[in-house]
């Protein structure tokens, strides 16, 4: 049995591997971090002149077509070179809610939009700093309005339109949201590149994503997709991190000799190897299973996310360490790929709702 991914996955891989090396070095993450664009510009046009945004998006909306297997790979590059652009939201988020659940209209006008990266898109759903639930939802939609306060909504800067989980007569539903006439306030996150806001939105017009019916499993569904997707790009971050460490650990000599030969560095470095390769084993099987939209998808994506995030989180904390009192400099590059793994931690939720996820997700013993 073949566990890797084919060639022709590959192949897109290391063609945006190629591109985002080129094109999206850590002076354009400055750039984006230290600077007043929410976004790298150039770096987005770029990807949607190769076609990424469209990578899981079908033909028939104008996307690529080329499946999840290499949507993971792309996220996996993206993850890795750290790219400041509002892919995830848009891709991950809005366009896999409005595939999943939309009106054959609605996808025909917003889907190609989004593979061609015209339009940017998010999904609004947090109203607590606490672990979400259903009773927590306060945004109301109601005669063609939508009115409510959605907190940290990634790429909420930036985004052209939103997919909020509001309260309906007939309970939670998804709905369909343009933002360019609401309330949007920047928030401060320990990662600026990823655009965070709080939308307000106070009669603004909108329409319900399909039919009414259960949005917070619909929201939910669309979370277990995604999280396969930042699954690989925490695991593109934790991997380039643990190159850094092992690059500096070969370069920097101490007494004589490299530092990467004392015991402390070398342990800590296996640490991170083995917290890397076992998130790229979970990673993999998720892949499979947003592919074939298995039935084992969400425990697979519970899985992957625990797993990435642990990875990530270790390796970008640890990569500071190997580099030493350098690595905590503002000028040095280690506290880049710490920012992202702490945000990336929190964005669909947190570490403890994922680990209650797969827990839920286990079959029951025999």
């Amino acid at each position: 049995m073949n566990f890797d991914f084919s060639d022709d996955d590959k192949m897109v891989q290391d063609q945006i591997n190629r591109f985002l090396r080129d094109n999206c070095g850590f002076d354009e993450f400055r750039s984006v971090l230290e600077g007043d664009a929410t976004y790298s510009d150039s770096v987005w046009r770029g990807l949607s002149e190769m076609g990424v945004q469209g990578t899981a998006i079908p033909s028939a909306y104008g996307g690529v077509e080329a499946g999840y297997l290499s949507l993971c790979l792309a996220a996996r590059e993206l993850g890795a070179h750290l790219a400041p652009v509002p892919f995830s939201s848009s891709i991950y988020l809005a366009a896999e809610a409005i595939q999943r659940t939309g009106s054959e209209v609605q996808k025909e006008e917003w889907l190609p939009k989004l593979a061609s990266g015209q339009v940017i898109g998010t999904l609004a759903v947090t109203e607590t700093v606490q672990e979400q639930v259903p009773e927590d939802i306060t945004t109301t939609f109601a005669k063609g309005k939508l009115n409510g306060i959605k907190l940290v909504v990634p790429h909420g800067l930036m985004a052209d339109v939103a997919v909020v989980l509001a309260r309906t007569s007939d309970g939670l539903s998804l709905v369909l949201a343009p933002l360019s006439d609401v309330m949007r306030k920047s928030i401060d996150t320990v990662d600026p590149t990823m655009g965070s806001a709080t939308i307000t939105f106070k009669d603004a017009p909108a329409e319900l994503l399909g039919e009414s019916h259960d949005g917070w499993s619909a929201m939910s569904a669309v979370y277990n997709r995604a999280a396969v997707l930042f699954a690989f790009e925490q695991l593109g971050g934790a991997e380039r991190a643990l190159d850094m460490a092992v690059g500096y650990a070969k370069e920097r000599f101490a007494f004589g000799r490299p530092i990467g030969s004392f015991q402390a560095l070398k342990h800590m470095m296996a640490d991170m190897y083995v917290a890397l390769k076992l998130a790229e084993s979970n990673c993999y099987y998720a892949a499979w299973a947003l592919q074939n939209d298995a039935d084992e998808l969400a425990l697979a994506a519970a899985t992957a996310r625990v797993s990435a995030t642990q990875a990530f989180q270790l390796c970008s904390r640890d990569n500071i360490q190997v580099h030493g009192g350098m690595g905590f400099t503002w000028e040095y590059d280690c506290h880049l790929y710490y920012r992202r793994s702490n945000y990336l931690a929190l964005v669909l939720g947190g570490l403890t709702t994922w680990e209650d996820k797969l827990v839920s997700a286990l079959p029951d013993a025999a």
